[in-house]
């Protein structure tokens, strides 16, 4: 009876999908969401974005909080180096707008420089095939304000201007550290930039 229950969950456990981040060549799922440019609020399309080149859109688990505020700051320094290379920044978090609002313009992490966008109820994490994991009882961010939202996962995707993903970045996968999603995108949107 045993071994017929142990089978019956495996063969359940195999018949599961299996969720992953999207992969290259597959199309990236266009989106709108209310985003925030140094501190002032409007409606991000990545369909408009695309339009002007390559788009870099990095999911982050939550605006300040010790990662998340190392890839936006990295990502703030490097911003002319991706304008260079005719390349657009979106950021994505589970963050409410109000948080944004302060996350964008702050000097220390997006400084005004590039527009971080609510994913509020992961709608566009899920159409990503991104999972979300739930916050902690408590958690606060470094700020001591505590944290309301689930975190996304961190994973970097390079859309290119005919809507397939170049390429996707992914910590979970790659162990890559928040700044090395950044120096990752720049390098693959330079290259593309060169031919």
């Amino acid at each position: 009876m045993k071994t017929l229950v142990l089978g019956f969950a495996l063969s359940v456990l195999v018949g599961l999908p299996v969720l992953a981040a999207l992969k290259v060549g597959d199309k990236a799922p266009h989106f709108s969401a209310r985003a925030s440019l140094a501190g002032k609020e409007f409606t991000f399309s990545l369909e408009n974005a695309l339009k002007k080149g390559p788009v870099v859109v990095y999911f982050y688990p939550s605006a300040y909080t010790k990662g998340c505020d190392l890839e936006a700051h990295t990502f703030a320094e490097m911003k002319d180096q991706f304008d260079a290379a005719g390349a657009t920044i979106i950021g994505v978090s589970a963050d409410s707008i109000a948080r944004l609002d302060q996350f964008s313009a702050d000097p220390e992490y997006c400084a005004g420089k590039f527009p971080v966008a609510s994913d509020a109820n992961g709608e566009i994490a899920a159409s990503y095939n991104l999972t979300k994991t739930a916050v902690k009882p408590g958690q606060a961010d470094v700020r001591g304000v505590a944290i309301d939202h689930d975190f996304i996962e961190r994973t970097t995707f390079v859309i290119g201007k005919n809507d397939k993903i170049i390429a996707t970045l992914s910590s979970k996968d790659d162990g890559l550290s928040p700044d090395q999603h950044v120096k990752k995108s720049l390098a693959i949107v330079q290259q593309l930039a060169s031919k």
